[in-house]
């Protein structure tokens, strides 16, 4: 089966949002067998939509909108729904309810504009929104199903993880589709793909394999599908199986969803474990990325960033002696910015990075690119150096990868 992705949105269009619903709706279609055909972002015009609406007509089984539904003018979705397919809008009750059920909550009063919200077309069937005003809406035309989704995500999340998807797979038949994800670290996508060569040159047809790099992994894809779901879960369980007698020394996760701050999560619960950061040149993205783990506070007890030189002294106690004989981009005061923050926070492990990103020197005299991390652990520290390069978005993603990555293989070792 294969689909079709629309997002409306003239803010889209001219670089003012970042389409982020796209991809995950595309996640979760693959997740039950449906298959992504294309991707369309197009403007908030009534005649271009209803151009793109008959142009994929019976291209593809689901076409899934987002965007253009809302209390206001320009919010024209529902209305073009009307004219392609032939309908007028009604007042649905149920939505009406919810939207009053949730001004009340928020004690707001219900003007006539959001009450409208309620209204849709007479032919559509309601996709409940559970966090927002403007209903999901599915209407089929001859072969195709059209679903329209509100844009705000957090709205569009809810109502194809607890709408969409139970409804298409109740009703349709899919192909199995299977994935597994493993995660390495440390080695580049070419590295990889060189110690990895004969095991894909002798992958079956139906297996697909994806290399999805970023700055300091790569994540390797495998897809299966198929119509028999065990043979599909049989043979990517033994290809999983071979590539782990391979590069074993990468491999640092598994899973489709999961991430390094996921895997780091879960071994520090396990073990009772806790983590803390002092950045620098990072500026708390290491924290920021920990945090975005729902329970890391049962680990995480806090970061600082010392992006100044005396921040580093006075609140991690990095001693001005090792400022003035390493430069306070070295692995030296990496290594104390760990200490330091390990003890102020009372944590068993910390990660600390200090380093010069760029585009200028700042207070270094280390060249661009130049980053150490350190690891405190509870029997030690220990650091690395590292040049990243250019440009400064690449350098702050590669050290802090680079700082999990240690963190990751360090506890996995010794703990």
């Amino acid at each position: 089966m294969k689909a079709t992705i629309i997002t409306i949105g003239d803010e889209i269009l001219i670089g003012q949002i970042t389409d982020t619903n796209s991809g995950f709706i595309a996640k979760s279609l693959e997740k039950i067998g449906v298959q992504v055909h294309e991707m369309i972002s197009i403007s908030d015009d009534k005649s271009h939509i209803l151009e793109t609406f008959a142009k994929v007509q019976n291209e593809v089984d689901f076409v899934i909108i987002t965007g253009g539904l809302g209390p206001t003018k320009d919010d024209i979705t529902k209305i073009t729904f009307c004219d392609y397919f032939q309908d007028t809008l009604l007042r649905n009750s149920i939505v009406e309810n919810h939207i009053v059920a949730l001004f009340s909550k928020m004690n707001f009063n219900v003007s006539q504009v959001n009450r409208d919200q309620a209204l849709v077309p007479s032919k559509a069937i309601v996709l409940q929104n559970q966090f927002g005003t403007a209903p999901g809406m599915w209407m089929t035309k001859e072969k195709t199903v059209f679903v329209s989704l509100p844009g705000v995500p957090y709205e569009m999340k809810a109502i194809v993880t607890n709408e969409l998807v139970p409804k298409i797979v109740s009703e349709f038949k899919r192909p199995y589709i299977l994935h597994k994800t493993i995660l390495t670290y440390g080695q580049g996508e070419s590295i990889v793909a060189e110690r990895i060569e004969s095991w894909e040159d002798n992958l079956p047809g139906f297996v697909k394999l994806a290399y999805l790099p970023s700055p300091g992994r790569v994540r390797l894809r495998l897809t299966a599908r198929g119509s028999n779901e065990k043979i599909l879960q049989t043979t990517i369980n033994d290809l999983v199986e071979k590539l782990v007698e391979i590069i074993s020394d990468i491999i640092v996760g598994f899973e489709e969803d999961e991430s390094i701050e996921v895997v780091l999560g879960e071994l520090l619960s396990q073990k009772g474990l806790t983590l803390s950061t002092a950045e620098s040149c990072t500026g708390g993205k290491i924290s920021e990325i920990i945090t975005s783990i729902s329970g890391s506070s049962n680990y995480f007890r806090g970061g600082i960033v010392s992006y100044a030189t005396d921040t580093k002294v006075s609140l991690l106690g990095v001693k001005q002696t090792t400022i003035d004989a390493f430069s306070v981009v070295s692995a030296q005061v990496a290594e104390e910015m760990a200490l330091g923050v390990q003890k102020v926070l009372r944590s068993d492990f910390a990660v600390a990075t200090t380093g010069n990103a760029g585009p200028s020197k700042g207070d270094a005299d280390a060249s661009l690119g130049t980053v150490c991390v350190a690891i405190a652990t509870p029997n030690g520290v220990f650091s690395e150096q590292f040049n990243f390069g250019q440009p400064r978005q690449k350098v702050i993603d590669r050290a802090v990868n680079k700082g999990l990555e240690m963190l990751l293989k360090e506890i996995l070792k010794n703990y």
